[in-house]
């Protein structure tokens, strides 16, 4: 078993140490395998999103481009365009404002004539930091004496994300490999020895495979002794192996590696689950079935029409869900390449067939490596919900192959409520024991899964031997199960929650002990940050699984602790902590925290573990993290009682461009007395008394609270080092503006009322106390501060452009839904109907607002969103309603990319754009009033200045571009239309 450390990967951060405030809660299920979260402590998810793929698939098509303008000036400009091709990359150093005299007496700059040529570069000042090589990821063997340094790369081209994929099931596969498409990879992998002074020896590369191989699902023997993992050539090829993934396996001493299985024509499926080891010498592996033949041909003509009927009136509700399936050809096609043919395979080539070909999606071994719990899907299948919810079934085998039961088969699960903490029936969260060496534990709803329905008690978790035991109820909860942390017979923790109140609460039970009553351990308001005591660190098991560390003091022996790890909030900013808390008193001791004064320090992991029996403080060893402002985050072992600090990686700075950069967590307050809290970033060596005002670009995300008090409390740390991504707003400091980035926007439900009934009037009053903060301290200008934001960030910028126009001189808005219309049964956070909170519905979208927009506003949207609620077509009929009011608006749609953005060509595109509309309607506006916009409008009505434009940009197509004054508009329109 090994874990990942927590690494700044752009402006985005892998925490591995726990999400203690989420309110869906659940415990990780722990894999011989790389995870996301930390073996530090329990980890508590957030509600998931579709937003976290990076990579691949192919085309040469350029951005679809359409834009319509209202010009502020009664003199319309005409706009030519060119074609394009991929390489053809050209870079635009600055953006000329609107001063020359066109044709026909209109204004146009000099850039204008190739605008829409294709796609294009940002600033070399942006695009240098875009391009910066990745820093590696980290892994550390189970037995803390090695560690991996993953090698990535930089973005991918456009060219694999335009790789054909089919969309089944809520799942985009690459069927030349047969993996899940859009996959991120490594491209080698380095080893160093961790000595026992700290420091790392030299480093060893893993060699023996074909150069330029991507590689995949690394992972460590439980020995530590191996590692497997993943290889793909992508060649282009049509033989069946051209592309498709094989298992390779390294000695971790000599570092070379070599094919797994002896035949080169033996492929992993990695659909879904792919392999895990059983012990040190053997894998478990989903290969794809040998005999299965060429993937199902789509029918000509179809066997008859699509049918879904309702004829039991039944009540289903659910969310937008994309990329479902929608016929019989889909089922036999995500069939064909979902299902697999498990194989044990040992170190020494020998090979056996394990059970018959379905479709599994989780392979989990007990503790004692004498069963596996083995997961799947199977038919019917549903055309309404994705895989997640088709009919399940988890089967108990024998390691060496043998069928024992079946544990549970659940029909497919399309009436789960839509209500927050609503959950599939029967059992679910089936999982080993990590304290024992083959016991089962799971839990089983009571209401049936409605949250709305009440009920005492709500979820009963159960345990049960492996063979021969009837279950046994061991713990009943009232509120919904969010996981179990284990340590052994006299202690375990159980979570639980509930999202209307917020409320977690965490329960200390002794499991080998009928006697013991359970004790409430925590009981608290998630969003109250401050009050968070943290989570239990974890110590590995001689199995290889994690359970809770139980400690000894050498003053008070007979006591024992748990060594709790806290983010530290407070007002001043997050400030990690240690605890010891004894767990009969409720006693803390701190015996370690963060430098408050400069840097941010975390601790990652427990490094003194591997001793079986007590553990001692004085013993103590950890892995932390360092950083501030100005220093990314390097990687640390501590070790008590002298406590010293020991570097173990030297990362260099990813953009020393940007290195003395300056960061500030500023306090304001709401008009309501609401306090809020931002972070402002300014360039490096700006001084406001000196340099005067700069242009602004706010950036932010609305959330969700429950009460005044949680959402002024303060959450982040000043000093943690400012992670730049390559879509970041921060990119904007290297063209010298100032960024309030993450200003609190938050939508407060007290009492009976639900936060979004006063949507708009909070997001306003929320935006002018952020605007009103950074004029105060003289680093904007007030005419010159833009508004900006990805996906429910975008839903606010619209927001804020229809509602609040006289604060932003214009908005940037990625990857949104506009029409809350579209999206009827929930969205974000609201778990009320269109048809239960109608008005809320209407009031909130912008889409019925888009009369009321005036400003400048740039959409930007993935052509394949998979994301649940924000479909393409949001921004498209979004910017149809904008440009029916002509207001000054532009839409850009990337071909191939989905809710975030993956290729080099795509995002340098989206920053090149940005630029151009910050550079335009932010840095050379005027500071227009209101009198302004409305004598724009009337001119615009007039027939002085109305600017109908559409582009639409491919590789093998161009069409002119069509401008006219109102005189012509009908011809415009009917040239419009047939062009589209």
């Amino acid at each position: 078993m090994r874990f990942l450390l927590r690494m700044r990967i752009g402006h985005d951060t892998l925490h591995y140490t726990s999400i203690k405030d989420s309110i869906v809660m659940r415990l990780h299920k722990v894999y011989h395998r790389f995870s996301l979260f930390s073996l530090t402590s329990p980890p508590f998810l957030l509600p998931p999103s579709s937003t976290f793929f990076s990579s691949y698939s192919p085309s040469s098509k350029s951005c679809r481009i359409s834009s319509s303008s209202t010009p502020s000036t009664p003199k319309p400009f005409l706009q030519t365009m060119s074609t394009s091709r991929l390489h053809n990359l050209v870079p635009v150093a600055a953006i000329a404002t609107e001063d020359a005299a066109g044709p026909n007496g209109s204004t146009a700059s000099p850039e204008d004539d190739e605008l829409d040529s294709g796609y294009r570069l940002p600033p070399a000042e942006i695009r240098d930091i875009v391009d910066a090589p990745p820093l590696p990821a980290l892994s550390f063997s189970p037995q803390r004496d090695k560690i991996l340094f993953l090698k990535r790369r930089s973005l991918p081209p456009l060219s694999e994300l335009a790789k054909p994929e089919d969309k089944l099931a809520g799942v985009r596969i690459d069927g030349k490999s047969n993996t899940r498409s859009r996959m991120s990879f490594y491209t080698g992998i380095g080893i160093h020895d961790l000595r026992d002074d700290g420091t790392l020896g030299p480093e060893k590369l893993i060699h023996g495979f074909p150069a330029g191989s991507k590689l995949n699902f690394v992972t460590w023997s439980t020995d530590g002794r191996h590692l497997a993992f993943s290889i793909r050539q992508d060649q282009e090829q049509d033989d069946d192996g051209g592309s498709k993934l094989r298992v390779w396996v390294a000695d971790v001493e000599t570092g070379k590696a070599k094919p797994l299985f002896q035949s080169p024509d033996v492929f992993l499926n990695a659909i879904f689950d792919n392999y895990v080891w059983l012990n040190d010498t053997t894998l478990l592996v989903c290969t794809i079935p040998a005999s299965r033949g060429s993937p199902p041909k789509k029918p000509l003509v179809p066997s008859g029409p699509k049918i879904q009927s309702n004829e039991q009136k039944t009540v289903v509700q659910v969310r937008t869900f994309q990329d479902l399936l929608k016929d019989e050809y889909d089922e036999d096609l995500f069939e064909y390449y979902a299902t697999s043919q498990l194989v044990l395979v040992s170190l020494d080539g020998t090979v056996k067939l394990f059970g018959k070909p379905a479709i599994y999606t989780s392979l989990d071994p007990s503790p004692d490596e004498k069963y596996i719990l083995l997961s799947s899907v199977h038919r019917p299948f549903s055309f309404t919900v994705p895989c997640g919810r088709f009919p399940k079934k988890i089967d108990l085998w024998s390691a060496d192959g043998k069928y024992l039961r079946t544990l549970c088969d659940l029909p497919v699960a399309e009436d789960i409520p839509i209500a927050f903490n609503s959950v599939r029936k029967g059992m679910r969260s089936l999982n080993w024991r990590a304290d024992k060496p083959s016991s089962l534990y799971w839990v089983e709803t009571q209401d049936g899964g409605d949250a709305k329905v009440e009920v005492s008690p709500r979820d009963i978790v159960y345990t049960q031997a492996a063979e021969g035991q009837e279950p046994k109820i061991f713990h009943k909860l009232d509120l919904r199960y969010g996981g179990i942390s284990w340590c052994d017979d006299s202690l375990a923790l159980i979570y639980e929650s509930w999202y209307k109140t917020r409320r977690v609460r965490t329960w200390l039970v002794s499991p080998g002990s009928n006697e013991t009553p359970p004790r409430l351990l925590f009981d608290r308001s998630s969003e109250d940050v401050y009050s968070d005591p943290g989570s239990p660190m974890l110590r590995r098991t001689p199995d290889g699984t994690y359970v809770i560390a139980k400690f000894k003091k050498e003053d008070k022996q007979s006591a024992t602790y748990l060594l709790l790890n806290g983010s530290g909030a407070t007002p001043e900013g997050n400030i990690p902590f240690l605890d010891l808390f004894d767990i009969e008193t409720g006693e803390k001791e701190r015996i370690w925290h963060s430098d408050k004064e400069k840097y941010y320090e975390s601790v990652v992991a427990l490094m003194s573990d591997q001793k079986e029996g007590d553990l001692h403080v004085k013993d103590l060893k950890v892995l932390t993290s360092k950083e501030s402002k100005t220093e990314n985050t390097q990687y640390y072992i501590q070790k008590w009682p002298e406590r010293k600090a020991c570097q173990i990686t030297s990362f260099p700075h990813p953009y020393p461009q940007l290195a003395s950069l300056q960061k500030e967590m500023v306090r304001y307050e709401r008009k309501d007395g609401v306090q809020l809290t931002a972070t402002l970033y300014l360039p490096p060596g700006y001084e406001p008394t000196r340099d005067g005002p700069l242009p602004c670009l706010v950036w932010s995300y609305p959330g969700e609270f429950k009460n005044k008090e949680a959402a002024g409390q303060v959450r982040g740390s000043p000093n943690e080092f400012a992670g730049i991504g390559p879509t970041s707003p921060l990119l904007w400091l290297a063209r010298r503006f100032a960024i309030l980035s993450g200003p609190t926007i938050p939508i407060i439900g007290e009492g009976k009322e639900e936060a979004n009934d006063r949507y708009v009037e909070q997001l306003v009053a929320s935006a002018e106390a952020a605007v009103q903060e950074v004029i105060r301290r003289g680093v904007a200008d007030p005419g010159k501060i833009a508004i900006g934001g990805h996906s429910y960030g975008a839903f606010m910028t619209a927001n804020l452009l229809a509602h609040a126009p006289h604060l932003f001189s214009c908005g940037i808005a990625r990857s949104g839904a506009y029409n809350r219309t579209l999206t009827p049964f929930g969205f974000q956070n609201e778990d009320r109907t269109l048809w239960e909170a109608t008005d809320t519905y209407i009031k909130m979208s912008p889409f019925m607002a888009a009369d009321k927009i005036k400003k400048p506003i740039l959409l930007i949207h993935g052509e394949e969103d998979n994301n649940s609620g924000t479909l393409t077509m949001q921004s498209d009929r979004f910017f149809n309603a904008l440009k029916g009011h002509g207001a000054l608006s532009r839409l850009v749609v990337l071909p191939f990319e989905s809710h975030g953005y993956s290729s080099r060509e795509s995002i340098m595109h989206v920053l090149w754009e940005t630029d151009r509309w910050l550079q335009k309607f932010c840095v050379a506006n005027k500071d227009e009033t209101k009198s302004d916009d409305n004598k724009a409008i009337a001119a615009a009505a007039s027939g002085g200045g109305a600017v109908a434009e559409i582009i639409t940009l491919t590789s093998n197509k161009c069409q002119e571009t069509w401008s006219d004054s109102s005189a012509g508009m009908d011809v415009v329109q009917d040239v419009k239309g047939r062009l589209l």
